[in-house]
C-alpha cells in the first residue's frame, strides 16, 4: 500500500457538489492506494503508520492528539511515468481489490479510536485542504 499524508488545518471532499467527508480541525489527509499483492499485513501497517507517526505539530501523532483523518482513495499513486508521455496504471490494484483494502484501513483506524472521514471510492472527487506547514509525506508498506 502507498499513502500520501498531508498535515492539514482542515479538509473536505465533495462529490457532485455535496460534501461527503470533512475534517474541521487540524489533522491529516491520507490519500491511500493499493497494489495487486497488498493484504491484511499491509492494511495493519498502513493504519499503524497513519495513527502513530509523529508528524503533527510538536512531533505528536494522531493517537496522541486525537486529531481526525480524512481518508481518500487515490489509485493514481501507483501511476508509472517511466516511459512515454502517458502514465501507466498497471501497478494499481483494480477497484474490486483496492476498495476493500482502503475500507479496511479506515476500519482499522476507527478500531484504534481515530475519528475518520472519507471520500467516496471510485467517484470523481474534489478534495480541498489547507496544508499545514506545508507538510507532505509519502508512506509505503
Amino acid at each position: 500500500m502507498r499513502a500520501v499524508l498531508q498535515r492539514v488545518t482542515r479538509a473536505a471532499v465533495r462529490v457532485e457538489g455535496e460534501v461527503v467527508g470533512e475534517i474541521t480541525r487540524p489533522g491529516l489527509v491520507a490519500l491511500v492506494a493499493a497494489t495487486h499483492d497488498d493484504g491484511p499485513a499491509d492494511v495493519a501497517t498502513m493504519a499503524r503508520k497513519i495513527a502513530e507517526l509523529r508528524i503533527l505539530r510538536e512531533e505528536r501523532s494522531v493517537l496522541e492528539t486525537g486529531a481526525p483523518v480524512l481518508v481518500v482513495s487515490q489509485f493514481t499513486l501507483y501511476g508509472s511515468t517511466r516511459k512515454g508521455r502517458r502514465p501507466s496504471w498497471g501497478d494499481a490494484a483494480p477497484g474490486a481489490v483496492a476498495e476493500p483494502l482502503v475500507e479496511a484501513v479506515v476500519a482499522a483506524l476507527r478500531e484504534r479510536g481515530v475519528e475518520v472521514a472519507t471520500g467516496r471510492f471510485g467517484a470523481m472527487m474534489e478534495v480541498e485542504l489547507v496544508n499545514d506547514g506545508p507538510f507532505t509525506l509519502l508512506v509505503d508498506t
